[in-house]
């Protein structure tokens, strides 16, 4: 089914789900699980958008998501870098073809269409960008 397998996370409560799906999925095909965690920077810090964690909270919570993993029996990696503000849909998928994956798992926050459409969907931009099939959890 799927050998290999990436979860982008971040820290929104449906990070947790993602992490479920990735286990469940990697458990029925003996899969291994990439788990990704991107922090967005902007070019410019003046204009208020920087990241509200550090790099030392990022690398913790994959920490974390990749000994959970690792207890469930799944072999798991984790991944933590910047990007700048916006670019996370890209990178993500750029991941996925970079490590070869099967699927990507990623988590929406259940923002309304209209919400989404102003404030931009990271889950929403990987379905349209990504070239393999893209598994979205709330």
């Amino acid at each position: 089914m799927y050998e290999k397998l990436l979860a982008a996370v971040d820290h929104s409560k449906a990070s947790k789900h993602v992490l479920g799906a990735a286990r469940d999925l990697a458990s029925v095909s003996g899969g291994e699980v990439w788990v990704v965690h991107l922090r967005e920077r902007e070019i410019m810090p003046r204009a208020g958008l920087i990241a509200s964690e550090s790099t030392d909270e990022a690398q913790a919570q994959v920490d974390s998501a990749v000994e959970e993993l690792t207890r469930a029996g799944i072999k798991a990696h984790g991944v933590v870098r910047s990007t700048v503000y916006g670019h996370a849909a890209r990178e993500i998928v750029e991941d996925a073809k970079n490590l070869d994956v099967g699927v990507i798992i990623v988590g929406s926050r259940g923002r309304g269409d209209l919400a989404g459409l102003v404030l931009g969907s990271t889950a929403h931009k990987v379905i349209h960008l990504a070239d393999r099939p893209v598994l979205v959890v709330r």
